[in-house]
C-alpha cells in the first residue's frame, strides 16, 4: 500500500504495470504479481463552536497556504481519529480537549494533491468543553473564532475542501 501513485513495486522495486482488477485499473507488479494498492491517507480534524462562531486556522504550509481550515491533520501510526483531532486542535491553535467530549461530525474523501488522496474524520465540541487561549500554532499563521457571515464579508480564500465541513459545524449550535 503506498499514498502516491507508484510507479516501483515497493517490496522489489520492479516498474508496476497495470491491470484490471474487480473492475478497476490497479498498479501490478509483473515480477512479484502482487497489486500494489493506492490508498487514501488518514486525517482527523476539530471544530469548535463557541455560541455562533466556529475556530478556524489560516494554513501556514502547503496544501492551502494562505487559506482557512477547521484545525487538523495527519493521524500518527496507531493513533485512534478522535486522539489525533484533539492532537492537532491543540497543535494548530493552543486548545486541549479530552478526545472524549468529541462529537463526529462527518468523514469525507478529498484529494488528490500530488496524487495523494484523504480520507478526513471530523468532530465538532463547544468551546466550554476545551481549555486553554486561542494561539495559532505550528502549522497556523492565524487561529480566530469566526461565524460564516462575519467570514464571507472577509472575502479570505476558504480551503474548498473544509468549508462545507465549516458551514455544518456553525449550523449544529443548537446540539
Amino acid at each position: 500500500m503506498v499514498n502516491r501513485p507508484p510507479n516501483n513495486c515497493p517490496y522489489c522495486g520492479t516498474e508496476l504495470t497495470t491491470t484490471e482488477i474487480e473492475g478497476r485499473q490497479r498498479h501490478l507488479c509483473p515480477d512479484c504479481d502482487r497489486a500494489v494498492w493506492h490508498n487514501p491517507v488518514p486525517c482527523a480534524g476539530v471544530a469548535v463552536v463557541d455560541d455562533d462562531s466556529v475556530l478556524i486556522v489560516k494554513r501556514a504550509a502547503d496544501p492551502g497556504r494562505g487559506e482557512w481550515t477547521i484545525p487538523g491533520g495527519h493521524l500518527e501510526v496507531g493513533e485512534p481519529p478522535a486522539a489525533g483531532a484533539a492532537r492537532e486542535l491543540h497543535e494548530e491553535t493552543g486548545l486541549s480537549v479530552t478526545p472524549d467530549d468529541l462529537s463526529l461530525l462527518d468523514a469525507r474523501s478529498f484529494g488528490p494533491y500530488r496524487g495523494k488522496y484523504v480520507v478526513s474524520i471530523g468532530y465538532v465540541v463547544r468551546r466550554e468543553k476545551t481549555d486553554g487561549e486561542v494561539v495559532a500554532g505550528s502549522d497556523a499563521d492565524e487561529a480566530r473564532f469566526i461565524t460564516p457571515d462575519e467570514f464571507e464579508r472577509t472575502g479570505a480564500p476558504f480551503r474548498e475542501n473544509q468549508r462545507e465541513r465549516f458551514e455544518t459545524a456553525a449550523g449544529i449550535l443548537d446540539w
